[in-house]
């Protein structure tokens, strides 16, 4: 017999397939994919003590192992559109328990949802394992007044009665289911095959976090919260590379009769940059710009540039293998449409703070200082707190 303690598992369900939003399970929130979201939010939730990632696509498998999760590969006939989640738990469930893994307590974490707090998911987790419930949800509490239409096309009163509108404080509140999580005992799913059964709780979670994303304007919304709700923080990585114009400068030139460029520049970034050298982070500038001011101010600084350049990501990608820095371990710093093909294959996309709106998209990082006024230094600094 085994004797061994059954193990909490979170399971994410993430086929590749996606019709509304194209990959989405790989899209960015704050710079990072939801699938690893999703595995870094389960695995910080104490609590649980394994996660697990259902797929049939090669992509998110790899981002999915490279953020600690395992893998459950999961069969064609379960990853279509008219696929359920339940049958992916289920399949993932007859995996591990295949391979010697007892499973006592299932947390359902679903990558669509890319703010899910871990201490919600961990207290959800308490709750089931202490035996007080046996399946618990994340929602929100909402006094909104809920209509629906009737045949004929006339509102028809929910949850309050129309005649009557009490203030917000008299009411009762709902909650709001969010998607984000279900945590409930392996043995009760199997028996029931749905995620609500036996005693039912609601683990509750901020109003702000309950975004799914199901359209690219979710989408578009959940990267603006990001920009909103995830504090600054170290930035640990190897190495940093930069665009030049609207980073190291505010994107203005003055030109001469002969039609020479000026461009201003920060000291204070250079100061920073003369830091980041003395701790032995390579620095590269990565600019498009033919100008021989680039080339100058690459001089004065000490670093390396590459300038002229239109492809941007193959420059980057040739210059991380030359050496020998992964991509996940370099910071992007850019300003402009030119920058996404770099910003996208970085594990650390940043932006300084008046970046074009599809850079600020696509950041994991957008800094509170402009191109030109210390965005530059802003990056080092948190750079070398890591």
């Amino acid at each position: 017999m085994d004797e061994r303690m059954p193990l909490t598992v979170a399971i994410i369900p993430a086929r590749g397939g996606s019709k509304q939003v194209p990959r989405k399970n790989l899209q960015r929130v704050g710079g990072v994919p939801l699938i690893e979201r999703a595995v870094r939010a389960a695995a910080t939730a104490s609590g649980i003590d394994l996660v697990v990632v259902s797929t049939d696509d090669d992509e998110i498998a790899a981002v999915a192992t490279a953020a600690g999760a395992r893998i459950v590969r999961r069969p064609a006939e379960l990853s279509g559109d008219t696929a359920t989640s339940e049958s992916a738990i289920l399949h993932a469930l007859d995996d591990l328990e295949a391979n010697g893994d007892r499973v006592g307590v299932v947390a359902f974490v679903q990558a669509t949802s890319p703010f899910i707090p871990s201490d919600a998911l961990a207290a959800a987790v308490s709750e089931v394992q202490a035996d007080r419930a046996d399946s618990v949800f994340s929602a929100h509490e909402t006094y909104g007044f809920l209509w629906r239409e009737g045949e004929d096309g006339t509102a028809v009163a929910i949850n309050h009665d129309a005649a009557h509108r009490p203030r917000r404080q008299d009411r009762e509140p709902h909650h709001l289911e969010t998607g984000a999580f279900y945590v409930f005992r392996a043995a009760g799913f199997r028996e029931s095959r749905h995620r609500f059964f036996g005693r039912t709780r609601i683990a509750r979670v901020p109003e702000w976090t309950a975004i799914e994303i199901d359209d690219a304007d979710q989408l578009r919304v959940a990267r603006a919260l990001a920009t909103l709700h995830e504090a600054p923080g170290p930035i640990p990585v190897r190495a940093v590379v930069t665009d030049f114009d609207g980073v190291h400068t505010d994107d203005t030139a003055i030109i001469d009769a002969d039609g020479g460029e000026r461009v201003r520049v920060s000291r204070e970034d250079g100061m920073g940059v003369a830091l980041l050298r003395r701790a032995g982070v390579p620095l590269l500038i990565l600019s498009t710009e033919v100008n021989p001011v680039v080339r100058a101010r690459a001089d004065k600084l000490r670093v390396p540039v590459l300038h002229g350049i239109d492809d941007k990501e193959t420059a980057l990608r040739n210059w991380a293998q030359e050496n020998d820095v992964p991509l996940a371990d370099i910071a992007y710093l850019g300003n402009d449409v030119n920058d996404l093909p770099a910003l996208r294959i970085v594990g650390w996309p940043v932006a300084v703070a008046n970046a074009h709106p599809l850079v600020i998209e696509e950041a994991r990082v957008v800094l509170s200082r402009r191109g030109g006024e210390g965005a530059v230094r802003e990056l080092v600094e948190r750079v070398l707190s890591s």
